[in-house]
């Protein structure tokens, strides 16, 4: 009789438990609207809204390959599945149509859709919980304002008990902090913008921050360097490995035009973020660049007083004859003397020069993911900018040539030890193109 009023009570307890989780998971729809009761939207609302989707990088994700601009669609590869991407044009059905401002601010802060279900954070609300109100109306004044796409995104391939949206209320738990920005009073405005933009809609520490197990930023590690989309996303501020630290110059240098000469070209999820932050305020991606540089400067080796074309050696003079250059000896010169000097070495600028190697973070960086991605696939062409362009070698160089060049470069103009796994790491790379 004692063992069953144990069963019994411990059978009570579970599903008290399993009750009280279940209501606290649970959130209840939000009533549509007729969208013809939108009515006109206010274009300087609109407008800004417009810049704020930029910064925010919102039609990256919800964009597929050859689609319309914010139909979702895109397929976004996770360690625990793919997800893909909804549709936030206004259309009634399959998009954000029927959505009040209410629903709207919800989703963006909290994670949770119309509907009531809850959103995974692919979607980055941990950042944008900080975001205003009136910045939230602008960007819903914005996509209310765009036209309307039928278009809905595909199941995602997540396994159990991953695909059970009430899961996730959990994971909220456990790391979603809903906090609107505060501005800090012993900071001037330009930095507290500037902080807001970062932490907030730009959701820098998305990629340049380590994930734990469970997929959410370590919040002891911030900027400390992530990984996104098979790229590093490099440490910023003094944790940054950059051989010549950054400065608030060159930060909104490159973030307003994708490259700097100091700091290479921007590549990967990066070049997307760039390209629509050269759309935006200007005074807004300065105020970005200032906070960021306000991180702390790295110990950087301060090579900026040097040229900023070929690997350390200065420009030939007017009419000198050029050396002819030695065939290096170790594993991979060779390779670099047949395909990388004629760039790499000299004094050309960009597009046709190729950047120091010696200032290269992709060569210095402790993970060789970006150095291994420029090898295959090359720098491409940027419309009519001068950016550094790169052809890939991909389809040239074999797994174990461009092994012995990546650790051959990193040995020579990081003055460091080769990197372990390479060889794993370019298999990878390439089975990801």
């Amino acid at each position: 009789m004692r063992l069953r009023f144990v069963l019994l009570v411990l059978i009570a307890i579970g599903a008290l438990g399993g009750t009280a989780a279940l209501l606290y998971a649970w959130e209840s729809p939000i009533p549509p609207i007729d969208p013809r009761s939108f009515g006109a939207p206010d274009r300087a609302l609109v407008r800004r809204g417009a810049s704020l989707a930029l910064i925010g990088d919102c039609a990256t994700c919800h964009t597929a390959p050859g689609g319309v601009p914010y139909a979702g669609r895109l397929a976004m590869p996770t360690p625990f599945g793919t997800i893909y991407s909804t549709n936030i044009t206004p259309d009634p059905e399959t998009g954000i149509g029927r959505w009040s401002i209410q629903a709207f601010m919800r989703a963006l802060r909290s994670g949770v859709d119309r509907e009531g279900r809850h959103l995974y954070p692919a979607f980055p609300y941990d950042h944008f919980t900080r975001v205003s109100d009136d910045d939230a109306r602008a960007l819903y004044a914005f996509f209310m304002s765009i036209d309307p796409v039928n278009s809905s995104a595909p199941s995602n391939a997540l396994p159990f008990p991953l695909n059970v949206r009430l899961t996730l209320a959990g994971w909220k738990l456990l790391f979603l902090r809903q906090a609107r920005f505060v501005a800090d009073p012993s900071r001037d405005e330009r930095w507290n913008r500037g902080k807001y933009l970062v932490d907030g809609l730009g959701h820098c520490g998305a990629c340049h921050s380590p994930r734990n197990l469970l997929g959410a930023e370590k919040a002891s590690a911030e900027f400390e360097g992530g990984e996104a989309e098979g790229w590093r996303a490099y440490a910023l501020g003094r944790y940054s490995q950059s051989p010549v630290a950054w400065d608030e110059a060159a930060l909104t240098d490159y973030l307003a035009n994708g490259s700097h000469p100091l700091h290479g070209t921007a590549q990967g999820p990066m070049a997307n973020v760039v390209d629509n932050l050269a759309q935006v305020d200007p005074a807004d991606v300065s105020a970005m660049a200032y906070y960021l540089a306000s991180l702390g400067k790295s110990e950087g080796r301060n090579k900026s007083e040097r040229v900023p074309f070929g690997p350390g050696r200065l420009p030939q003079a007017a009419g000198a004859q050029a050396a002819t250059p030695s065939i290096p000896s170790e594993p991979g010169g060779a390779i670099y003397a047949t395909v990388c000097a004629s760039c790499h070495e000299g004094d050309r600028p960009p597009p046709l020069g190729g950047a120091r190697l010696d200032l290269s973070t992709a060569v210095t960086d402790d993970a060789p993911a970006n150095l291994i991605n420029l090898v295959l696939n090359g720098i491409p062409a940027a419309g009519a900018s001068a950016r550094p362009i790169m052809p890939g070698f991909g389809d040239v160089l074999g797994d174990r040539q461009i092994s012995d060049l990546s650790n051959y470069l990193r040995t020579r103009f990081a003055g460091r030890s080769p990197w372990d796994g390479l060889a794993e790491a370019v298999a990878e790379a390439r089975g990801g193109r």
